[in-house]
């Protein structure tokens, strides 16, 4: 019996409702700012086998990779009622290891074996490592902070006490540790209860067509849109600026092979594996196609396994797209991810010359910092991302000052950051003329100063300081951005990845890129 378009919209909706409201559940009872006012997390359903049915409007970076934590999540244990699996090793489909990853299973009735899966990932604040947040300047994964494999943080709905404490022991912040983990217990909780209800409401064999049913409409829906590019091979090179160790660029290469209605999209030529810390692995390479693709399809497509099923990924191994152990990671997911967006894009941008738009700040300009607070007589650790331009198109110019492409967190908001930290925001403003010029202009960047009220550790993972983002059809490139440190009426110019240690009074001033501009201008 086949569904009704009517009926699969409905179905659509309630399950994505479960990940937004599991969503809603995690920022509410998490501890951190990271997590409770960034927003920095991302919730999804599962079906049986563990292919996604429904994400929640979270983090692109998140949630196509989070499907390889999943099946590594099942893989390792016959979930049971009330047991919750954590697991943040990139090896094993996590992104980097601040990002913690919760997977339960879903029973029905008296079932033995779970009717679906619930997930959600949030990035911690500070996972330990060698220096305060846990994005360090490393060399190799064990300097970045405490790796979990798939183990199980409850049996039966019981927390294993000494696993949490284990935890606990290897981070800076283990009272805001403790708060996230459980947050994250509770919003699968929270998705489990409601798709029960869904069952209960609908019964199980419906529910589990509808998923199907779901799935299959994504994947022709992506193939409708591929099928409307012409075929060929479209190749785009793009760079980051380099690792934080060594000083050249890194090359990240890729051609799309379009046939019919399928793809294929191959990093071949990409640089190996760095000594720095912008090595991604494939779920991070799997999340950017994922998005882009879909991006692609002008209609709201579900957000489902299907979307990838017409897409084959070529990633080497060892490549700085499918780095394998030791490689530090902290960066891959944050800064690669964005500059393997912006190479597919720009190749895209050859097969649908107008609909493609020109890069957006390809950075998230990441800030770790801690210390130690002597007012509350405890330390600290802080994680934030700031936003930039977001590249013009044909339909118009960029957006100015917004999260782009892989994160779709919010800013920390000042009265929030101020409450919480002994640090002050002196400045928090649009960076004028930052976007690139254009027919439509690019959008601009951020300019936001952080002031420092006690000695800090602080760590920079950010790109495109060396150059700006590209611009298409005759637009140009927008701005680079650029770090620097005030300190006794002195400006010191700071890299793009960078650790330092500052004093109270020093004041960090991040200075985000500009999107790309669009067409050529008129004379």
């Amino acid at each position: 019996m086949k569904t009704s378009a009517v009926e699969l919209e409905l179905f659509r909706n309630l399950f994505v409702s479960i990940a937004e409201e599991m969503g809603a559940v995690l920022r509410k009872t998490s501890y951190s700012a990271n997590i409770k006012e960034r927003r920095d997390y991302s919730c999804a359903v599962y079906d049986a086998a563990g292919q996604t049915v429904a994400m929640g409007d979270h983090m692109p970076v998140h949630l196509g990779a989070m499907p390889l934590s999943v099946r590594h999540a099942i893989d390792a244990f016959r979930l049971g009622p009330g047991d919750v699996a954590i697991l943040n090793d990139p090896f094993r489909g996590g992104t980097h290891l601040p990002d913690i990853t919760a997977v339960s299973a879903v029973f029905i009735g008296r079932q033995v074996k779970p009717a679906f899966y619930v997930a959600n990932r949030a990035h911690h604040a500070d996972v330990g490592g060698m220096s305060p947040g846990s994005m360090p300047l490393a060399r190799e994964i064990y300097q970045e902070g405490i790796r979990i494999p798939p183990v199980l943080l409850a049996r039966g709905g019981q927390v294993d006490r000494g696993l949490v404490d284990l935890i606990l022991a290897n981070v800076r912040t283990p009272e805001e540790r403790e708060g996230d983990i459980l947050a994250q217990m509770m919003a699968n909780q929270r998705g489990a209860e409601r798709l029960q209800e869904v069952v209960k409401k609908y019964g199980f064999s419906r529910v589990r067509r509808n998923m199907g049913e779901l799935q299959d409409y994504s994947e022709r829906m992506t193939r409708a849109a591929i099928r409307a590019l012409e075929d060929g091979v479209y190749r785009f090179t793009d760079f980051l600026d380099g690792d934080g160790i060594a000083r050249r660029p890194v090359k990240i290469q890729v051609a799309i092979t379009i046939r019919g209605d399928s793809a294929k999209v191959d990093f071949q030529g990409t640089d190996p594996q760095v000594q720095g810390a912008v090595n991604a692995n494939y779920a991070v390479a799997l999340s950017a196609t994922m998005y882009v693709f879909r991006c692609l399809i002008a209609e709201d497509v579900p957000y489902t396994a299907g979307l990838l099923r017409p897409i084959q990924v070529i990633a080497p191994e060892r490549s700085v797209v499918n780095a394998g152990p030791p490689a530090a990671m902290a960066a891959g997911n944050v800064e690669t991810s964005q500059r393997i967006t912006d190479v597919l894009l720009g190749a895209l941008a050859q097969a649908a010359p107008g609909r493609i738009p020109a890069a957006s700040s390809g950075t998230m300009n990441n800030v770790a910092l801690g210390g130690w607070d002597g007012r509350r007589a405890r330390p600290f650790a802080y994680y934030e991302t700031v936003a930039g331009g977001m590249g013009a198109s044909a339909n118009g110019p960029g957006e100015c000052a917004i999260h782009t492409h892989m994160t779709n967190s919010w800013n920390t908001p000042i009265e929030a950051f101020e409450r919480q930290y002994p640090l002050r925001i002196r400045r928090y403003e649009v960076r004028k003329g930052s976007g690139g010029p254009g027919r439509n202009m690019g959008g601009d960047g951020i300019v936001r100063e952080i002031e420092f009220l006690t000695p800090c550790d602080v760590t920079i993972l950010s790109d495109r300081r060396a150059r700006g983002p590209y611009g298409l059809g005759g637009g140009r490139a927008g701005k680079p951005g650029r770090n620097t440190l005030e300190r006794a009426q002195k400006r010191l110019a700071i890299a793009g990845k960078a650790n330092f240690m500052v004093r109270a009074g020093d004041v960090l001033r991040i200075e985000t890129p500009g999107g790309g501009g669009w067409g050529k201008q008129k004379q």
